[in-house]
């Protein structure tokens, strides 16, 4: 950062403003200072000054302007007030560097690693969400102001917060509490509230109170906070690192008033923006500027490192009157901001507070003066001696003196007050010198708004920031030009953002009542969300017993005697062994598992295998009509790829993926046993399906088709991986269905003769539960979306883990979350009525950390619902209970696959790779990880390693078709 009057750098900054134009001078931003009288007539030339500084005017030195006052520079002659003057000017590109400070101290503050050394605290507020006009119900504040207790009954009607009924007082506080004992404070604020309380006949039931304590602390939640230091002259003792919510609410039930609970500490900077968020323009960002000065805004919680919300957003109070702290403001400040700064009770603390608090302003001015009199240049022919008292000048009368009616009027008043004989000059001059101040205060005030506002700008990833900002505090209400200077430095410094400044006209007392209002809302509200997600919210002991059911039907499965009642079907697939590498050949593959099917070419060499496939699409209406028209539609793509890859002429094998349950009869033999998946071709289930395509095939006159295996998708997926990891002997399938398939024992195989080796068994794991078995699982709304799909009562399991399913869930959840109007204000959603308008992807989308909650207000625009950012957050945690439910559903099921495994073979502990695939696995941000964390913990004698299989289960249907002996088959 330059020194201040020194020139700025000649290169233009990147918004392109003139490097310079200097805030207060040349700038629009601060009103005319300079040249003038309040008459507006012309000062005398040794009086004025220019309204740019001296390195901008052409023709003339570009010395710096010292700080040394006295000391003229080599430049322009430059008069003591001047030279004062300049001073206390800040260059734009100062302040923009004074932002980019603050966003530097902004970020180590918000750091867990960082956090202790930083000198803004970006303190976490425990509070998450602003009024929404629906909170109701009595509420109780006290609020411990500078000289004074005040009291608050509110009464909220759930209109909007349009007409809350307001009653409260103010107790006098004796100057000795101030400084004496912490329990004699709390004492006596209770005693205050039990005086308020007999004065309104309030009711003997419940009352949460909300409590306002500006003071710097350390909260952990939204009522518990440690106080970290004293300010404001306050200095009670045995109350620093005490919680202060607990210290009151034990004198609050000393006072035998055990009905009253404190709910929330609010800062005022806190109770400021929540007094002035309504539903219809909801405020984000609050600044004070008061006796002290601090800001809070609505954070992303993720970026709140020191508290432990990860999702939605939470007020983080900055407490930004320590910025500079550090020395990164030393080069703003001057010989009058070191004086006062040294005269004050906490030398080189607060920095950025002492340049901007009500507290300091006067005094400010006061060495000024004090300055300019020992230069001659003020006060001629009478003593100032006074000056050189602490005190003597109030910020109040600062206030007052710039005013343009009268303010010439009040600095007479003011100086003679004070036994000086101030002459017109010298009155304009004191009116010059606190206009600089003040203004200069409001343009760092901007500055660190400005930082705020990019700050939330950049983490939410918008390209505009609209937002209300709540004002309150003296400096602010006592000069009509702080606000427009405070507009017009953001508007500069943080163009990307448009803030609406709210000047808040009910106070801290009403914010802190709707943070109380907010608070207990939002638990009446998590009361009810909860209850309703509890069903689809699993314990470990609900997926252990899921686990020992499936292990039981893969037994009734496996059985000669019990497979046709069992509702997992374990069939044989007459595939033996897993590859070992030295398969070899040229081979096409049919993999048909959904509407969109690929024919593939795939050549198996010694140094790897080369794909080439096409993806076709079957429309709905043949997937739905005649087996005849569904198979004929399959050889015509078939056709049209060979032709397309110049193989029309070979006769190649073909391996078959179809990922329907199909009863096995051999390796080229299958009967399908039922439609899934949305397909329901007649003339099919209970048919031989490769048979099916050879027909079709005569039909087509395509005499070339060799179909020499028929493969499930499960089994070519773990063909396919099991060619690069050999351990791989288990495949799993999580997308638009799920299945799982694994090498088993082939004593343990009933349905098949043979005791020898192994054999994969493809377990069509989507009907687990068919059986009732899983009954207490399944949720009301798992209910509706089984009653809607064409196979209702049938592939229960899948329809709790699948991607066909997962968004039918969720809107289901959402349109009951509406009708308890707990999500959307309960407004009527018509969009959200339509089967399938929610789609599965959109999980993957919502879910994705950092994303999410933009995401998901664009995918709820889209279905033309208008989402708070509560609401986007909901969403996202319905979302989120539905894909960790399907995660773990499918890690209970494979756990009891590999214990299986595990204890077929004997052993201590198993390795085994699962090959897997489906866009729910591959694409969804967790659902993997999920999964992977609820199979080891419950399956913990097993070490699971997941292969994804990048090249699908189209390589794993040309390893089957490999013909013997290469290919480890059972015939």
């Amino acid at each position: 950062m330059a020194r201040q009057g020194q020139p700025p750098s000649p290169a233009a900054p990147e918004d392109g403003l003139s490097t310079f134009a200097v805030v207060g001078h040349s700038c629009p931003l601060y009103p005319r200072l300079m040249g003038r009288d309040c008459s507006g007539r012309t000062l005398p030339s040794d009086d004025a000054v220019d309204t740019m500084a001296p390195w901008s005017r052409e023709g003339e030195g570009r010395s710096p302007v010292s700080h040394q006052l006295g000391q003229r520079n080599d430049g322009p002659a430059c008069t003591p007030v001047q030279r004062a003057l300049l001073a206390l000017t800040i260059p734009l590109e100062m302040l923009q560097a004074v932002k980019g400070h603050m966003l530097q101290a902004m970020r180590k503050g918000l750091s867990r690693q960082t956090h202790a050394q930083a000198n803004v605290r970006m303190l976490p507020t425990y509070i998450c969400s602003t009024p929404d006009g629906t909170e109701e119900g009595n509420l109780l504040v006290v609020e411990l102001c500078q000289s004074h207790v005040q009291t608050l009954w509110m009464s909220l009607q759930g209109d909007g917060n349009q007409s809350p009924q307001v009653t409260n007082r103010i107790f006098d506080m004796p100057g000795d509490i101030m400084e004496g004992k912490g329990e004699a404070l709390f004492d006596f604020i209770a005693q205050c509230l039990r005086q308020f309380l007999a004065g309104i006949s309030s009711p003997q039931h419940h009352l949460p109170l909300g409590f306002v304590f500006p003071f710097s602390c350390r909260q952990t939640r939204l009522d518990k906070a440690e106080l970290i230091s004293w300010s404001k002259g306050f200095s009670c003792s045995d109350v620093e690192g005490k919680d202060v919510v607990q210290l009151l609410q034990s004198a609050i039930n000393k006072q035998q008033l055990s009905h009253v609970e404190v709910v929330a500490l609010v800062n005022d900077t806190v109770g400021t923006m929540m007094s002035s968020s309504m539903r219809e323009k909801p405020c984000e960002v609050a600044l004070i500027v008061d006796k002290g000065t601090n800001s809070c805004f609505m954070a992303e919680a993720q970026q709140v490192e020191m508290a432990e919300e990860t999702s939605g957003r939470m007020c983080v109070n900055t407490e930004w009157g320590c910025f500079g702290d550090d020395g990164t403001l030393n080069d703003i400040l001057t010989p009058y901001d070191q004086r006062v700064d040294q005269e004050s009770s906490n030398p080189g603390k607060k920095r950025f507070e002492k340049l901007v608090g009500g507290l300091y302003l006067g005094e400010i001015v006061r060495h000024v003066l004090t300055a300019l009199a020992a230069e001659k240049a003020l006060f001629i022919g009478s003593s100032a001696t006074v000056l050189g008292t602490k005190g003597v000048l109030k910020t109040q009368q600062v206030l007052e003196i710039i005013d343009n009616e009268e303010g010439m009027t009040k600095a007479r008043t003011a100086l003679e007050a004070l036994g000086l004989r101030p002459s017109e000059r010298d009155c304009c001059r004191l009116q010059q010198i606190c206009r600089a101040v003040v203004s200069r205060a409001a343009a760092l005030c901007g500055a660190g708004l400005a930082a705020i506002l990019s700050h939330m700008c950049q983490s939410r990833e918008l390209e505009r920031l609209v937002v209300n900002v709540a004002v309150d505090g003296e400096l602010y209400r006592g000069h009509t030009r702080f606000g427009e200077i405070l507009h017009s430095v953001i508007a500069l410094l943080a163009p990307e953002c448009m803030a609406t400044l709210l000047p808040s006209v009910d106070g801290t007392g009403k914010g802190a009542a709707m943070v109380t209002a907010v608070a207990l809302r939002l638990a009446a509200h998590r009361r009810e969300v909860d209850q309703l997600l509890a069903p689809l919210r699993l314990s470990r002991a609900d997926l252990q017993r899921v686990q020992a059911l499936m292990r039981r039907e893969m037994e009734l499965g496996l059985g000669r005697e019990t497979n046709a009642n069992a509702s997992v079907r374990m069939l044989p697939t007459y595939v033996c062994g897993t590859p070992d590498g030295t398969e070899r050949g040229e081979f096409l593959a049919l993999d048909l598992g959904g509407t969109n099917f690929r024919v593939l070419v795939v050549r198996v060499a010694q140094d790897g295998i080369r794909m080439a496939n096409e993806i076709y699409v079957i429309p709905t209406a043949i997937t739905q009509g005649t087996g005849e028209a569904l198979f004929d539609h399959i050889i015509e793509c078939i056709m049209d790829f060979q032709l397309k890859q110049n193989l029309m002429e070979q006769v190649l094998p073909l391996g078959f993926i179809f990922s329907f349950p199909c009863q096995q009869l051999g390796l080229d033999k299958a009967v399908l046993l039922s439609w899934t998946k949305g397909f329901s071709a007649s003339g099919c289930v209970g048919q031989d399906v490769v048979q099916l395509l050879r027909e079709a095939a005569q039909r087509k006159q395509h005499l070339a088709l060799k179909v020499v295996a028929v493969v499930n998708d499960t089994v070519g997926t773990m063909m396919s991986c099991g060619y690069d990891d050999p351990k791989c002997e288990i495949g799993l399938i999580v997308g638009t269905g799920t299945n799982a398939c694994y090498m088993e024992e082939m004593q343990n195989v009933g349905t098949v003769e043979g005791e020898q080796g192994r054999m994969c068994i493809n377990m069509e794991w989507g009907a687990f539960g068919d059986n009732g078995c899983l009954d207490d699982i399944f949720t009301d709304f798992d209910r509706l979306v089984d009653e809607k799909t064409i196979n209702p009562g049938k592939q229960r399991f899948e329809k709790l883990i699948s991607g066909m399913y997962l968004g039918e869930i969720v809107r289901h959840i959402l349109l009951t979350l509406v009708e308890k109007k707990l999500l959307f204000h309960g407004k009527p959603c018509p969009k959200l009525q339509t089967r399938d308008i929610f789609q599965t992807k959109f999980l993957s989308t919502i879910e994705i950390d950092g994303l999410g909650l933009r995401q998901v207000r664009s995918i709820l625009q889209d279905l033309e619902l208008q989402a708070s950012f509560e609401d986007s957050v909901l969403v996202r945690e319905v979302c989120q209970t539905v894909s960790l439910r399907a995660a773990q559903l499918c890690a209970a099921g494979l756990a009891a696959v590999v214990e299986k495994m595990r204890e077929n073979r004997g052993l201590a502990q198993l390795a085994v790779t699962v090959g897997v695939d489906g866009t729910l696995y591959k694409l969804h941000p967790r659902f993997s990880q999920h999964l992977q964390q609820m199979l080891r913990d419950l399956a913990p004698n097993c070490t699971v390693t997941f292969l994804q299989s990048e090249d699908g289960s189209g390589k794993g249907a040309a390893l089957v078709a490999d013909p013997p002996p290469a290919a480890p088959l059972c015939t």
